[in-house]
């Protein structure tokens, strides 16, 4: 078997087989396919698309393309989440502390921001003191003692996917809908958990622009995942606008905090709750979304989601002081208020323009090897549906670079879309794909 007869081959459009494709893993794992020719591949793939069959089997290599996780041995009832990227998309840190508080067992591997996107692992590293860097065993350790356990993705889980992203990074085809399912399925099968919840994003913020292209994409993972004898759901949610108020790192744990005391706000709580509810359902435990709902606020109002996520803290060599002293997370030197000279209601906040605005005060990367300010980020005083008028403080800017405020308000404020009339509150749900 020849790599330049699969390249040809998917150049003219044709399926390959399972035996082709594991070559060429296998090939991209031992480095024994040179780039050029998988950049190739790669851009045939992307102008020719894969059948399901295609897409499962380049899934189920890069899975196995280095270690599996095994945690058999913890439990066989054991739930991951992953998110397809977002602004201000907080939803893991208060998603992890309710289900492990219910008695859930929750791993989860995490990757660190780039581009546009924020990373959960940089958010929990701007606590001091926190260690994500954690062995498989300290990991495996962690979720069998306190339910669950955060840790940076490990570079032995699925490499196949780290070499073919890189590529595909630099080629011009990560937006791809195969491509990205093999990605996002492969690297949750090498997590080890058998319980897998997708959050699939939608919008100016995200990856993926329409609901269409997302139901696509959560369709085609569902599947493969399924196929991989993985229990797979996706929730497809609205990233047009940010979640929350806070986008950057210390400021989004701050509101973690706040959502997991009780003060959540409506966005949040809607894409968190019908991620949680589905845990419940994949597990067992409730099979009714009503009632997950109510047990969810019970987890809540009576602190033990709150309790978790101090618990996880501590267990990772963080200071969990902060859940009662914000003071003690990263604060940056500068504090300027974003003021409109607009009068109406706010019709929309592009997520995008704030994400580009916060990068810019410092708390995002161009490269995985750049430096994040952990005190840099953004927090909106007013969200859509609001009423502002002209002079009111619509956002606030946290930084240490002062020369990033100009061009940092300005994309901000352009953001901000102010109407005459308020409009209509949207579900951010867009559907549910089991």
């Amino acid at each position: 078997m020849k790599i330049i007869d699969i390249i040809e081959k998917k150049k003219h459009g044709h399926a390959l087989n399972e035996e082709e494709i594991k070559y060429f893993i296998d090939g991209v794992t031992k480095g024994t396919i040179e780039d050029y020719q998988i950049s190739s591949l790669l851009m045939a793939i992307y102008f020719r698309g894969m059948n399901t069959d295609e897409t499962v089997y380049l899934t189920k290599y890069m899975a196995y393309s280095g270690e599996v996780l095994n945690l058999e041995d913890i439990s066989n009832d054991i739930t991951d989440k992953h998110s397809t990227g977002g602004v201000g998309d907080k939803i893991t840190l208060m998603f992890l502390p309710i289900i492990a508080s219910a008695g859930l067992y929750a791993a989860k591997l995490s990757g660190r921001g780039l581009g546009h996107t924020g990373g959960t692992i940089d958010k929990l590293e701007s606590i001091p003191g926190f260690k994500t860097d954690l062995s498989i065993e300290e990991f495996k350790t962690k979720v069998k003692e306190h339910k669950t356990a955060i840790a940076a993705q490990t570079m032995s889980l699925a490499p196949a996917d780290g070499k073919l992203y890189a590529l595909r990074d630099v080629t011009s085809t990560v937006d791809i809908i195969p491509l990205i399912a093999s990605s996002v399925v492969s690297k949750k099968i090498a997590s080890g958990a058998n319980h897998i919840i997708l959050d699939v994003k939608y919008g100016s913020g995200a990856f993926i622009k329409t609901p269409e292209d997302a139901e696509k994409l959560s369709k085609i993972m569902v599947e493969t995942g399924k196929r991989l004898g993985r229990n797979i759901s996706a929730v497809i949610s609205s990233m047009q606008e940010p979640l929350g108020r806070a986008i950057g790192n210390s400021v989004e744990i701050q509101e973690v905090i706040e959502f997991l005391k009780g003060n959540m706000e409506s966005d949040l709580k809607e894409v968190t709750y019908m991620l949680c509810s589905q845990a419940f359902e994949k597990s067992g435990k409730i099979l009714n979304k009503e009632e997950a709902y109510k047990y969810i606020d019970e987890l809540i109002q009576s602190g033990k989601a709150l309790e978790k996520f101090k618990e996880i803290i501590k267990s990772q060599s963080g200071d969990e002081r902060i859940i009662n002293d914000y003071s003690l997370l990263p604060q940056a030197k500068i504090k300027y208020e974003v003021k409109t000279d607009k009068t109406g209601f706010v019709s929309n906040i592009d997520a995008l323009k704030v994400a580009k605005a916060c990068k810019n005060l410092g708390a995002g990367r161009e490269k995985k090897t750049d430096t994040i300010d952990y005190s840099a980020g953004i927090y909106l005083t007013k969200k859509t549906q609001d009423e502002v008028h002209s002079g009111d403080t619509i956002a606030i800017l946290y930084t240490n670079k002062e020369t990033a405020l100009n061009e940092a308000e300005e994309l901000v404020k352009s953001a901000f879309e102010i109407t005459n009339t308020k409009p209509q509150a949207k579900s951010l749900i867009y559907k549910v794909i089991n």
